[in-house]
């Protein structure tokens, strides 16, 4: 007696992919607005201007001699996060250091706006991904289960190819919500480092100028 084995069926990933129902649409929505997202704001993060070491010692000497205007004048010339903050201060200079430091970490909240842009829409699609994913597989596990009840008799086959196919919406929701969730992170850690540097300038212009009320 021959027995003939039967060859496995070679697909593809597209339609592997196609084979999750039309969940698989929202979720490639979902995977497209997390790129373009992630690429637009790190592209925008890149382009800043980031103002060089010689600059603040500019600003120094310029405030110390009483030229102002000039002062002004080289923080818009430079167009820069940093400069922008402490044009801010500058703009401020007569006012108490409470008040100084107040319209600067204002200005600097501004510019986090700036930075940040959508991103808070990768930490929503980062949980939103998995959980429709999930709902994909239950809803497709619920439908094999049905189509038991109605069969005259259980075959691995009418279990095990329904449920291959939903548990790819699970899959692809846990991949897309991966990696909106690093994007998130990593963007984040971007800015934060951008803050951490613009409070240091705001720490030193403030020194700046108690130093020299005195």
């Amino acid at each position: 007696m021959i027995l003939l084995l039967q060859t496995p069926v070679e697909i593809s990933y597209l339609d592997l992919l196609m084979k999750g129902g039309w969940l698989m649409v929202p979720l490639f929505l979902l995977s497209f607005i997390s790129v373009f997202i992630f690429f637009d704001r790190y592209i925008y993060i890149k382009r800043q201007k980031s103002v060089e070491p010689a600059f603040f010692e500019k600003i120094k000497e310029l405030i110390k001699s009483g030229k102002i205007d000039i002062a002004l004048a080289l923080c818009a010339s430079t167009n820069s996060s940093e400069s922008r903050i402490l044009a801010k201060g500058i703009q401020n200079l007569g006012k108490p250091l409470r008040d100084i430091r107040e319209e600067m970490e204002s200005e600097g909240k501004l510019e986090v706006y700036k930075y940040e842009g959508n991103m808070y829409f990768l930490g929503v699609i980062a949980g939103v991904a998995p959980m429709m994913g999930f709902i994909g597989t239950i809803s497709g596990v619920i439908k094999i289960f049905y189509n038991i009840s109605l069969a005259d008799n259980i075959s691995i086959s009418l279990i095990s190819g329904g449920l291959y196919e939903k548990l790819i919406t699970s899959g692809v929701g846990l991949s897309i919500g991966i990696i909106a969730y690093v994007s998130y992170h990593f963007l984040n850690h971007k800015v934060n480092k951008l803050v951490q540097k613009w409070e240091y300038q705001c720490v030193r212009f403030i020194d700046l100028i108690n130093n020299t009320t005195r």
